[in-house]
């Protein structure tokens, strides 16, 4: 199966055809993001089929997503600029806070708007010709996809700081070890890397894995005792399920592997 909307790409794919495949298609102007593609980055997440398990997120060409397309930049006041923004925040959203987890596979630019987009993903892979860079200080304005929620989350207010104040790049190597990519692989490997990880991630039992997603980043944020609670609703909601009965079941009586992934 596959489909196509404006400047992306849906495809679904993996061994057993639960894998959603959604690739920026602006190659020749390195994935920019222009409102059309950002429309389409909702409307794709929002929609993917019920038989999908998990989605590798990718751009074509060189660049996995070079920032905002600079000639869609136009004047806005105060309140069209504020709009424009929350239509960013809808669009990320939906990648975070969808139905499946997302692995971003980078290469390339990974610049403005494209770092706040791989910060929407729950897992990111890049390759060795990845760079990480935040050129809006540099440019008069302030990032306005949610990247000064994720970002900090993923490297810290000081070290997003120093990015937007001096422009300072990260490459691949440096990138990972700081938090902006879980994974690090030679040129070219990140899309195979991330197919790898969505097909295990594709195998584990959808509720937990909505959990992880959805309930994870809140009861990080809640006080202790709130998130205490809601860690205990979860785990009985997520353990009544008859697809984790069964896991257990299979567990207790040595059906199921125990075999523990490694990287």
């Amino acid at each position: 199966m596959s489909g196509k909307h404006q400047d992306i790409s849906l495809e679904i794919g993996g061994k057993d055809g639960n894998i959603a495949i959604v690739r920026l298609t602006r190659g020749a102007k390195r994935n920019a993001l222009s409102d059309g593609l950002i429309a389409a980055i909702r409307d794709t997440f929002q929609n993917l089929p019920d038989t999908v398990r998990a989605a590798v997120l990718d751009g074509e060409g060189e660049h996995f997503c070079a920032g905002l397309d600079l000639s869609e930049l136009k004047e806005r006041d105060a309140g069209q600029g504020m709009h424009h923004s929350r239509s960013w925040h809808t669009a990320l959203d939906g990648v975070q806070y969808g139905p499946v987890p997302v692995i971003a596979a980078l290469h390339g630019a990974v610049v403005g708007g494209g770092l706040e987009l791989a910060s929407a993903a729950h897992i990111r892979v890049a390759d060795a010709t990845t760079f990480f860079a935040l050129p809006e200080g540099q440019r008069g304005i302030f990032v306005g996809g949610g990247g000064s929620v994720r970002i900090p989350k993923l490297i810290g207010v000081s070290r997003m700081t120093d990015m937007m104040l001096t422009g300072r790049v990260y490459n691949a190597e440096d990138g990972e070890r700081i938090g902006l990519a879980q994974y690090l692989v030679p040129r070219g490997q990140a899309f195979d890397k991330a197919m790898e990880l969505a097909e295990r991630i594709a195998q584990n039992a959808p509720l937990t894995n909505y959990a992880l997603m959805h309930a994870l980043p809140r009861i990080a944020e809640q006080p202790a005792d709130h998130g205490y609670m809601t860690e205990a609703l979860i785990s009985a909601i997520a353990q009544a399920a008859p697809d984790a009965k069964a896991r257990v079941r299979a567990f207790l009586e040595g059906k199921a592997g125990t075999k523990v992934q490694r990287d």
